[in-house]
């Protein structure tokens, strides 16, 4: 049974989650909204995080909520998701982080808004930012304008944030646009993925309210330092991703290829610069201002002459090249 009315699908991935598990695993816990299924999918997790989970069960059943424990070999965040968006059968979708939690009113006040506003699809809050030692002052991502409803390019270009356990969906949009339940499988990412395609096709109000606690953690996986190989390889990925997911949102207008262009030059010049590479910043420095006027229209993509496409680029991924 899939879209069950009033239902909201919380979907959690987690890796070696056991120094912060049971603190969301408690936020859920602690949600006034009654109708809440938790969908937690365990990416081959080497600590206790499994342990942590099972002694859950019981509170979950108590509180009336679903619970599933999902259990697959490591691979990444958006593989684990995928996981859990088969298991999915409620109206409504989150899927917060880990380590982060849910005010009490997060999902209720969403879950409101949308029943109050039908011509909507989608929702967000705002965030707070939290370490060991309580809320602190940090803005690792920009708010934007939060009177903004058409979101797709302000994620594309970071002119607002992407914090997932921020936004609520409506499933059967989700699954129109994902009929597999199946989003593109990246070592990186997995709002973009879960994101985009959703926010070309649909407005999104925000609600100016902290509804939602990132945590931040210093040996977290998304905070830890780069070498110049590993940030290069990261950027092909994300360009790698962002051509699939032109595709799934069919992106055809020059107005489009070329916006998608400039982002890609914009974050190579940027790599660029960082690590002193001075002629190639002026190169691309260029490339932009061409791109930007509309002098050229040819899509760049990164110099790896056997990938001509993105199913091959993920195929050559994956392995199977």
């Amino acid at each position: 049974m899939c879209n069950r009315k009033g239902l909201v699908s919380c979907v959690t991935p987690v890796y070696n989650g056991e120094s912060h598990l049971e603190l969301m695993l408690d936020s859920v816990l602690g949600q006034t909204y009654p109708w809440v299924e938790m969908i937690l999918v365990d990416d081959g997790s080497t600590d206790r995080t499994l342990e942590i989970a099972e002694s859950y069960r019981e509170k979950f059943a108590g509180k009336g909520y679903s619970y599933q424990i999902l259990h697959t070999p490591h691979q990444n965040a958006s593989a684990a998701i995928n996981c859990g968006l088969l298991q999915v059968t409620g109206e409504y979708l989150i899927w917060p982080d880990s380590d982060d939690i849910l005010e009490p009113e997060s999902i209720k006040k969403r879950v409101d808004f949308l029943v109050e506003n039908p011509q909507y699809r989608c929702v967000r809050s705002i965030m707070y930012y939290f370490d060991s030692n309580g809320p602190i002052e940090k803005a690792d991502e920009q708010l934007g304008d939060l009177t903004k409803e058409n979101l797709f390019y302000d994620i594309i270009e970071f002119g607002t944030f992407v914090c997932c356990g921020c936004y609520m969906l409506k499933t059967r949009e989700f699954f129109e646009i994902y009929p597999q339940r199946h989003i593109p499988e990246y070592p990186v990412g997995q709002n973009l993925q879960m994101l985009l395609p959703y926010m070309y096709r649909y407005l999104c109000h925000t609600i100016p309210e902290r509804l939602y606690g990132v945590q931040v953690r210093p040996n977290s996986h998304s905070r830890r330092k780069l070498t110049r190989q590993e940030e290069e390889q990261k950027y092909r990925y994300f360009e790698y991703m962002m051509d699939e997911l032109s595709a799934v949102c069919k992106l055809r207008s020059l107005y489009a290829k070329r916006r998608i262009a400039c982002w890609k030059l914009k974050r190579r010049r940027d790599l660029a610069l960082k690590y002193g590479q001075r002629r190639e910043a002026a190169k691309l420095k260029l490339l932009l201002f061409l791109y930007g006027k509309g002098k050229i229209h040819k899509i760049l993509l990164w110099p790896a002459k056997r990938f001509h496409g993105w199913k091959e680029r993920r195929r050559a991924y994956r392995g199977l090249s």
